[in-house]
């Protein structure tokens, strides 16, 4: 513990919020307060960004009209994703992979138009844009996971199509729909997890010393847990 470090019970709340932070599917309708909302896309706004670019942008889908427009977009990707999975097709359609419909808020997080010109941290990166955007998104989540809210990230969708739905400018795009809402209940585990599409890699099989490959130290090399330790 240093001096900068934060109460054991504000530190645990952090980590209690990453560790319970699920991608929920299933809303329960309602509504987000417009004060809460505010603080979420505050929270989004404070994440880092390489160069200090701040490369996201929030659409606010109200209208239902609109709404149903995504949510068809989203249905037709989730047929064509459904069909380059192969073998698994019929498993993926059984999924439920996106509250559109049923959230009480829809938010589009878009990259902002003109980002060739941040030079900075992107000259050989130039994907820091949308690492960056990723950083917002994670704030809101948690943020949204510590308000009681569940949150979901929708990507079934093709980007130009929804370009031209939302009248983006040339050169911004669209990476995500926000599904936000009430919830019944958090899933215990990631959905995916719990459906039995994937499961989380063990952390000490993604960790190296010095080099790809080699295990770091830091590790039990027979452990298999997936997650660290969290304060006390």
């Amino acid at each position: 513990m240093t001096v900068h470090a934060f109460a054991a019970d504000e530190a645990k709340a952090v980590y209690r919020a990453i560790h319970e932070r699920r991608d929920m599917r299933h809303f329960a309708g309602g509504e987000v307060a417009p004060e809460v909302l505010r603080r979420l896309l505050d929270a989004a706004h404070h994440a880092p960004s390489v160069g200090f670019m701040q490369p996201w942008r929030f659409i606010r889908v109200r209208g239902e009209g609109l709404r149903r427009q995504l949510h068809e977009v989203v249905e037709r990707e989730r047929v064509l994703t459904a069909r380059a999975l192969g073998q698994r097709e019929d498993e993926f359609m059984r999924l439920k992979v996106q509250g559109v419909l049923d959230a009480a808020e829809l938010l589009v997080v878009t990259l902002a138009d003109g980002r060739e010109q941040h030079v900075f941290g992107r000259r050989t990166l130039p994907q820091m844009d949308l690492a960056s955007a990723s950083c917002a998104i994670q704030n809101l989540w948690l943020a949204a996971r510590a308000e009681g809210l569940g949150m979901g990230w929708v990507s079934l969708f093709d980007p130009a199509e929804l370009g031209v739905l939302l009248g983006l400018p040339e050169g911004a795009e669209p990476i995500a729909l926000l599904c936000l809402g009430p919830v019944h209940a958090f899933y215990e585990e990631p959905m995916l997890q719990r459906e039995r599409w994937a499961r989380r890699a063990p952390l000490a099989s993604l960790v190296f010393d010095e080099s790809w490959g080699r295990p770091s130290d830091l590790f039990d090399p027979s452990s298999t847990s997936s997650s660290c330790v969290e304060p006390t």
